[in-house]
């Protein structure tokens, strides 16, 4: 399994979700451009040590990522979904996807999808922090690959 960040906006999120993948074993992609100079000092202090421990892939663009998926799925976290993450049956190889802090991923992204999963939050709250989405989904995947005997 792996996690995406398409074109993060900001340095503490991708930070913490370095630290995630590292913690729970899953690899990890950033598509940019990003929101702020993602050069290896800043990388190394956003993620601290956890770096050295992560399977970490950059991409220029989405045109040099998308390639990479196949035969992958792309799971996309969005709040314009209707699919419930915990009602979706993760597989281990799936490449979970998170969008921009400040505008989510573009049309093109969404179309690309293989599933698109929203986490369900009370009204009249617009959408948690990515990197608690990203670590509810992953916990909820890696829950389903435990119970199912896949890791």
């Amino acid at each position: 399994m792996r996690l995406a960040l398409f074109q993060p906006d900001m340095p503490s999120n991708a930070g913490t979700m370095m630290r995630l993948c590292a913690c729970l074993g899953v690899g990890m992609d950033i598509v940019e451009p990003c929101g702020f100079p993602l050069d290896d000092a800043r990388l190394r202090r956003a993620a601290m040590d956890y770096i050295d421990h992560l399977d970490f892939v950059r991409y220029a663009s989405w045109e040099s990522f998308e390639p990479q998926i196949k035969p992958r799925r792309l799971v996309l976290l969005t709040t314009k979904a209707a699919v419930d993450y915990a009602e979706f049956s993760f597989l281990s190889n799936d490449v979970v996807m998170v969008g921009r802090e400040s505008a989510g991923v573009p049309d093109f992204v969404h179309k690309r999808a293989d599933a698109r999963l929203v986490i369900p939050i009370k009204s009249p709250m617009r959408s948690l922090n990515v990197a608690i989405s990203a670590a509810i989904a992953l916990s909820e995947a890696r829950r389903q690959m435990l119970d199912g005997g896949e890791e």
